[in-house]
């Protein structure tokens, strides 16, 4: 990868989300929402993995190409896929519990791709990042509108 196809990247996330023995029901829904937003150009997929605890705690870790049943998230991997390093995924499944398994995923956020660029073409450079979760911004809300209620 060329230095300039790299200066032209958006920020980079990534998600773990797990499903506890016997919880998961896959349908095809968050598959069908992934490719909608990549069909959409908000985001490009870079890496898919599924990772496997048994109720020992043993992981087995498999990536989309190596497992059949996922044809519609293989056509999401971009050309710079299988980013994510042994000591990566050994580290992503130290969280999950033992007989659960979840699935990875690392997109770049190419939405934000120009504005990323024009703030490294100015010399800037990013120093934070995070996010909210949706669970706090509704824990805030309500506390906020307690104390308005109170205040009545």
């Amino acid at each position: 990868m060329t230095d300039t196809e790299i200066d032209e990247f958006g920020p980079v996330d990534y998600v773990v989300v797990e499903f506890p023995a016997g919880s998961s029901n896959f349908t095809g829904e968050m598959a069908k929402e992934l490719s909608s937003l990549v069909e959409r150009g908000l985001i490009r997929v870079l890496d898919l993995l599924v990772l496997a605890k048994d109720a020992e705690g043993n992981l087995e870790a498999f990536e989309i190409d190596d497992l059949d049943e996922m044809d519609e998230l293989r056509a999401l991997e971009a050309q710079v896929a299988e980013i994510l390093a042994e000591e990566d995924v050994v580290n992503l499944a130290a969280a999950m519990d033992d007989g659960s398994t979840a699935g990875v995923i690392v997109w770049e956020n190419s939405w934000a791709a120009p504005f990323a660029s024009a703030a490294r073409r100015s010399g800037g450079q990013l120093i934070a990042s995070g996010r909210i979760p949706i669970q706090a911004i509704v824990a805030s809300l309500e506390a906020e509108e307690a104390a308005m209620e109170e205040g009545d």
